[in-house]
C-alpha cells in the first residue's frame, strides 16, 4: 500500500505542477464565472419557459453543479488520458514495471490521481461558485449544505467515471489518440442528449443532471398550470434576458434509488479497472522479433585510399529559410497514421463538392480539428525529443527556426482549405475570405503560442477542442472562421488577437532563450 499511495502522490503532483495544469485552473476559473450570469447579463446558462430561478443557495449549487458535471466530463477527458503515457515517455513505466506492485494496483492508482486532478478544478469551481453567489444573489443567505449537496452527488461520481475512462482508453487504445479523443466525443454526445424521464432512466444519468433538470421544468409547469412540455435550454445561450421571470427554486429531494445508482456508478468503475488489468502491456510494448538464421558472411576487406582533402568540394554556407520552412512542413505532413490523410482528402472534397455555408460552417473547422495532433507539436517537438538546445543554439533560432514553424503550419491548413478559400474568393465578399485567411493563421499562433508557454502539446488539445465544439454549435463568439455574418470591428478584434499571439511567441521565445 505505500508504493500505491506514492504513485498516486507523485503522479498528482507531477501534472499539478506544470505551467499546462496553472493556465488551466486559470482557465477553469474564468470559465466558472460565466457558469451562473449577472442579472443584466446578455446569456443565459439555464433557462425554462423564459423563466430562472431566484439567486439563492439552491440555484446556485444546482446550476454551477450541473454545468461543472457536464463541462469537467467533457473538458476532463482530454485532460488526464494521458498519465500511462506520460510513465512510457519518461521511462518510468520501467521502474513500475519491476516494481513489486500488480497491474490493477498500478491502474487504480492512475485513476484515482485523474480523479484527484479532476476534484481539484471542482474544487476551484465550488469556490469560484461560493464567491459569485455573494455577488449577484438576490439577498438570501448562504445554506451550505443546499450549496455542497448537488456538487456531492452530480459531478463527483461522473468525473469518477471520466477518469476510469481516460485510463481505459490508454489501456485498450494506448497507440491510437485521434482515436480516443474520437470515440470519447461520441459517447459524450450520445450520454448527453439521451432522454430520461422517470427514475429509471435518471438512475442509468452517468453525468446525474437530468433529474434536476426534469425537477425544474415541473416546478415552472407547476408556475404556468400545464402539462404540455415546455421549453428549458442548457447550456450558453446568447439574447436578452430583460424578459426574464424568477421562480423559487428549494433543491431536489434525491430518491433512494438515484442514490444507490450513483453508488453503482463508482463500484460499476471500479469494477471495470479490475476486468480491464490482465490487457495491460505493463510497459512491455517492444514488437518480438523473429529469430532468423543469418548466415555468416565473409567480407574481403578492401585496401583503402588516401583521402585528399584538397579534393573534397568546399563548404558553402546557405542561411536560406525556405529549405527550412520545407522541412517543417514536410515534418508536419508526415506527422500521424496515414490513414488520417484518407480522412484529409475525404474533408478537401467535401470543402468543394458540398453547399458553400454547410461546407463552411461545420466541414472547414472539423477538417482543422484533425490536424490538433500535427498542430499542437509545432513548437514543442524540439523539447519532445529533446534535440532543443542543439535547436535553440542555431543560427538565429527565433528569425529562422521560429518563422519557419510559424510559416509551415500556415502553409499547411492554407492547402488543406483551398478547395473553400477558390469557392469564396469567387462566390463571397472579399471580408470573408479575409477571415478565413485570419482564422488559418490564428490556428498556427495559437498552438504556437499555448505550446511555448505550456511546454507541452495538451492544452491546446484541449483549447481548441472547446472551442471548435462552441463553434459548431452555433455560438457567435467562438466563430473564428467566420461562417456566420459579421462587421468590420470582427476583423479588427481578430486581426488584433492574431497579432498579439503572434508577438507574444517571439518574445516568450526570445525570454527562454535568454534564460537558458
Amino acid at each position: 500500500m505505500p508504493l500505491f499511495f506514492s504513485i498516486v502522490k507523485a503522479d498528482y503532483l507531477q501534472r499539478t505542477r506544470t505551467y499546462a495544469f496553472l493556465i488551466t485552473l486559470c482557465a477553469t476559473l474564468a470559465i466558472a464565472y460565466t457558469f451562473v450570469p449577472p442579472q443584466n447579463a446578455g446569456y443565459s446558462t439555464i433557462r425554462i419557459a423564459g423563466h430562472v430561478g431566484y439567486y439563492n443557495s439552491a440555484w446556485f449549487g444546482y446550476v454551477t453543479a450541473i454545468m461543472t458535471s457536464i463541462f469537467l466530463s467533457l473538458v476532463g477527458f482530454y485532460l488526464v488520458n494521458n498519465s500511462i503515457k506520460t510513465d512510457t515517455r519518461t521511462k518510468v513505466g520501467y521502474i513500475v514495471a519491476a516494481a513489486p506492485i500488480s497491474n490493477f494496483r498500478y491502474l487504480m492508482a492512475k485513476t484515482i490521481s485523474n480523479f484527484l486532478v479532476l476534484c481539484t478544478l471542482l474544487l476551484t469551481v465550488l469556490l469560484m461558485s461560493i464567491i459569485l453567489f455573494f455577488l449577484y444573489n438576490d439577498g438570501y443567505s448562504l445554506n451550505l449544505s443546499a450549496f455542497l449537496k448537488p456538487y456531492v452527488l452530480i459531478p463527483i461520481p461522473a468525473l469518477f467515471v471520466v477518469s476510469v475512462l481516460a485510463m481505459i482508453f490508454e489501456v485498450i487504445l494506448g497507440k491510437y489518440a485521434m482515436l480516443q479523443n474520437g470515440i470519447y466525443f461520441f459517447l459524450f454526445s450520445a450520454l448527453l442528449v439521451s432522454p430520461s424521464k422517470d427514475e429509471i432512466q435518471f438512475a442509468l444519468d452517468v453525468f446525474g443532471s437530468k433529474v434536476v433538470m426534469h425537477e425544474m421544468v415541473e416546478t415552472v409547469q407547476g408556475i404556468l398550470q400545464t402539462e404540455a412540455d415546455i421549453d428549458m435550454s442548457i447550456g450558453y445561450v446568447i439574447g436578452t434576458t430583460e424578459s426574464n421571470q424568477k421562480f423559487h427554486f428549494t433543491g431536489v429531494d434525491f430518491s433512494t434509488t438515484f442514490i444507490i445508482s450513483r453508488l453503482l456508478w463508482l463500484l460499476c468503475s471500479i469494477g471495470i479497472v479490475v476486468v480491464s488489468a490482465p490487457f495491460f502491456h505493463r510497459f512491455d510494448t517492444k514488437e518480438k522479433a523473429r529469430l532468423k538464421k543469418k548466415i555468416p558472411k565473409i567480407e574481403i576487406q578492401k585496401p583503402t585510399k588516401d583521402i585528399l582533402l584538397s579534393s573534397l568540394p568546399a563548404i558553402r554556407q546557405n542561411f536560406a529559410i525556405l529549405p527550412l520552412i520545407k522541412t517543417e512542413l514536410l515534418l508536419l505532413i508526415r506527422k500521424g497514421k496515414r490513414w488520417l490523410w484518407l480522412l484529409n482528402s475525404i474533408g478537401m472534397f467535401l470543402l468543394a463538392l458540398l453547399p458553400l455555408q454547410i461546407a463552411h460552417q461545420f466541414v472547414l473547422p472539423m477538417l482543422w480539428f484533425l490536424q490538433v495532433g500535427r498542430l499542437s507539436q509545432l513548437t514543442t517537438k524540439e523539447a519532445d525529443h529533446n534535440v532543443h538546445y542543439f535547436a535553440f543554439t542555431s543560427y538565429r533560432p527565433i528569425r529562422r527556426a521560429l518563422f519557419s514553424q510559424m510559416a509551415a503550419g500556415m502553409v499547411f491548413v492554407f492547402v488543406l482549405a483551398s478547395p473553400l478559400l477558390i469557392r469564396i474568393a469567387i462566390a463571397k465578399p472579399f471580408e470573408t475570405l479575409l477571415i478565413v485567411f485570419l482564422a488559418g493563421v490564428f490556428i498556427v499562433v495559437f498552438a504556437g503560442f499555448l505550446g511555448i508557454i505550456s511546454k507541452g502539446k495538451k492544452l491546446f488539445e484541449v483549447s481548441f477542442f472547446m472551442l471548435t465544439y462552441t463553434a459548431l454549435n452555433g455560438l457567435s463568439f467562438a466563430d473564428y472562421y467566420g461562417s456566420q455574418p459579421h462587421g468590420p470591428l470582427y476583423i479588427t478584434i481578430l486581426l488584433m488577437i492574431v497579432l498579439l499571439l503572434g508577438c507574444s511567441c517571439f518574445l516568450i521565445r526570445r525570454y527562454h532563450l535568454k534564460a537558458m
